[in-house]
């Protein structure tokens, strides 16, 4: 989906709704207008109709479709957007109608995910999406086929190009997934090594703009990218943070989520989302200034159910409370961690809360250990959080961070304070 042109003229879009009663559409509404915006559109207005469910062949009724069209030709709209998926047929008959280009929901989060993705696995995880999508698609001719582009089946074709399209897809598909288990190998390399290393990692989860990449810079100065779009984080960043105790943990960035999402978009980015699944500890950000916070923090709540996160500690964190006031959120979120990623209120009680959910129990020592003993000094080096080392005529005068394994070898040499 191109939004500009070669004039750089910012594509208009008209939004529609059909509230059936299933969800908020609304709220779900409102949402659509933010992606909009972050794919790089102008969404100027939105019709939403009440209908029990949506019209087999047009989506809407033939009343509302008369009056989308009349407002495309009265306000230049370019484009349509739907917040729903559509059928291609669906498709085919609303840009007869209005002689507008039509998209839905799933389409316009997956254009935003390929402007967004910026790693290998980012981007093979945005096409195989894409493909996924696109595959049942491939049905009749004409305007259908030509909105797919890519290459695959602009000129209209008919059967027999047809089925050559769903096998270039398929094959395309499957070496997709191969140079994505490449990937993923790699990764769980990558996490076994962490593991074997004793590395502790802390997953930042939450829903799309919630603040987690603003908190991710202001506790590491990671540098990753921090704007006010949703998915402006498709790719996991790892950074190093070490908290008040002395121990360093790996902090990982993910993907934000979204409601609705289809489930084919979750499965494409569930490597991604393991990501947080196999950490020690996970922050679950959640916008408290926005009015679908409760929904929100289900939303991710939900998710990290699925991924098997249940034994995980996770640490509730209500971001941006510069915002608002904290008394309204005093009794729907008790346990949890207020902060404000921008300004840094709160960072310390959140940077508590974490060394409390350790996985490992960890000890501040100093200890005098003797020469004859120098394997012992070498073993914190490598295997504890070394603060300082100092050689005095009985040894090396260390101050350390030591899990209870550790401990217990180096207790013999401990300086009582």
């Amino acid at each position: 989906m191109e939004l500009k042109s070669n004039e750089e003229k910012i594509t208009t879009a008209l939004l529609v709704s059909v509230d059936t009663g299933d969800y908020d559409a609304e709220a779900s509404l409102d949402e659509l207008f933010e992606l909009v915006k972050s794919a790089g559109a102008d969404p100027v207005l939105s019709v939403t109709q009440n209908l029990q469910k949506p019209e087999t062949g047009t989506f809407v009724g033939t009343g509302k479709l008369q009056e989308i069209a009349d407002i495309c030709e009265q306000q230049d709209i370019d484009l349509l957007v739907f917040d729903s998926e559509l059928s291609p047929t669906q498709i085919k008959n609303i840009e007869a109608a209005t002689d507008v280009r039509v998209i839905d929901r799933t389409t316009l989060i997956l254009d935003i995910f390929a402007q967004r993705a910026r790693s290998k696995e980012g981007k093979l995880q945005v096409e195989l999406a894409q493909l996924k999508y696109m595959l049942p698609r491939l049905t009749g001719k004409g305007i259908a086929m030509s909105r797919l582009g890519g290459g695959i089946g602009t000129r209209g074709p008919g059967e027999t190009k047809l089925e050559t399209d769903r096998r270039h897809i398929r094959r395309k598909m499957e070496t997709l997934k191969d140079e994505l288990a490449e990937v993923e190998k790699h990764r769980n390399m990558l996490r076994k090594r962490r593991e074997k290393d004793g590395v502790i990692t802390c997953a930042i989860v939450g829903y799309t703009n919630a603040g987690k990449s603003t908190l991710m810079n202001y506790l590491t100065d990671a540098g990753v990218l921090a704007q006010d779009k949703l998915f402006a984080t498709l790719d996991p960043t790892s950074r190093a943070l070490k908290l008040p105790s002395g121990v360093t943990v790996m902090m990982i960035d993910t993907v934000g989520l979204v409601r609705r999402l289809p489930h084919h978009l979750v499965e494409a980015f569930r490597s991604t989302l393991e990501e947080a699944a196999q950490s020690d500890i996970i922050l679950n950000v959640c916008d408290a200034s926005n009015d679908e916070a409760r929904t929100h923090m289900k939303v991710t709540t939900d998710l990290l159910e699925s991924l098997g996160c249940e034994d995980t500690p996770i640490i509730t964190v209500l971001n941006k409370c510069d915002l608002i006031d904290n008394s309204t959120l005093a009794q729907d979120f008790k346990a949890c961690i207020k902060i404000s990623a921008k300004n840094g209120t709160g960072i310390d009680d959140l940077l508590s809360a974490i060394d409390e959910n350790l996985p490992v129990r960890v000890k501040r020592v100093k200890l005098l250990i003797p020469f004859a003993n120098a394997g012992l000094a070498n073993e914190i080096r490598t295997k504890g959080t070394l603060i300082s080392e100092d050689y005095v005529a009985e040894g090396v005068l260390i101050e350390a961070i030591v899990d209870e394994a550790l401990y217990a070898k180096v207790k013999l040499f401990e300086i009582q304070q």
